[in-house]
């Protein structure tokens, strides 16, 4: 069974320097009909005005993904991590006991465009951790690509959950035949273009949840992008 979270029905606020759009209920968003989906959480398409960001913050007990699409988005964070993520950069804080926190837009011109993501986790209390890694390279060919598990496997970030987190790029139109066995469900979320999940069709920052089915047949548009949550 396929439940379409289309993108027009998000909540959505504009704060001037930041535009975002939230699938599930956050901050002053709330509705009880979308809290989460499994062990998924939060996800938040924010689009952060050039020189803007979000000022140091803290977090307790999630695991905190961030995916850029467009731009880049400068952390840094209370264990000492300071980066830039890019487009095909994947960046983890498993914020545990707990983290603090800044995101900014250090450019002057482009806005930062990215998808921001919060995964429930499967202990609490644990130590803070933090991960980053490009999957550019991997994700050029256009086929489908890991890029979290709970046991870091094929080079994926290993996160504290039993959740895969795949992504592809599809330069061409392309179809994807995935098995997600038995007592899984699934999240897609389009992050830019069109595709077809089991015969529907999904468009931009439209979402899927999916449950009671074994089998998925996607079907991209040309450079479309989309991320695919594999869930207990």
């Amino acid at each position: 069974m396929l439940t379409l979270r289309r993108a027009q029905e998000r909540g959505h606020a504009d704060h001037g320097w930041l535009r975002t759009w939230h699938t599930f209920s956050f901050a002053d968003y709330h509705d009880p009909d979308h809290m989460g989906f499994s062990a998924l959480r939060v996800i938040n398409e924010d689009f952060v005005a050039p020189g803007q960001g979000f000022g140091t913050h803290p977090h307790r007990d999630m695991e905190i993904l961030t995916w850029v699409l467009e731009g880049a988005l400068e952390h840094k964070d209370s264990m000492g991590n300071g980066s830039a993520i890019k487009p095909g950069e994947m960046q983890y804080m498993s914020a545990g006991t707990g983290v603090t926190h800044s995101e900014f837009n250090h450019s002057k011109s482009e806005s930062v465009h990215l998808l921001q993501i919060w995964i429930l986790p499967d202990e609490t209390g644990a130590r803070p951790r933090y991960g980053q890694k490009s999957f550019a390279g991997a994700l050029k060919p256009g086929g489908l690509c890991l890029l979290a598990s709970p046991d870091g496997r094929d080079g994926s970030i290993a996160i504290r959950q039993d959740v895969r987190v795949l992504a592809a790029r599809t330069p061409a139109p392309r179809e994807f035949a995935i098995d997600l066995g038995t007592q899984r469900s699934a999240w897609l979320q389009v992050a830019r273009g069109g595709l077809r999940v089991n015969g529907e069709a999904l468009a931009q920052g439209d979402g899927a949840a999916i449950q009671n089915e074994r089998k998925l047949a996607i079907a991209t548009e040309k450079d479309a992008e989309f991320l695919l949550f594999d869930l207990p």
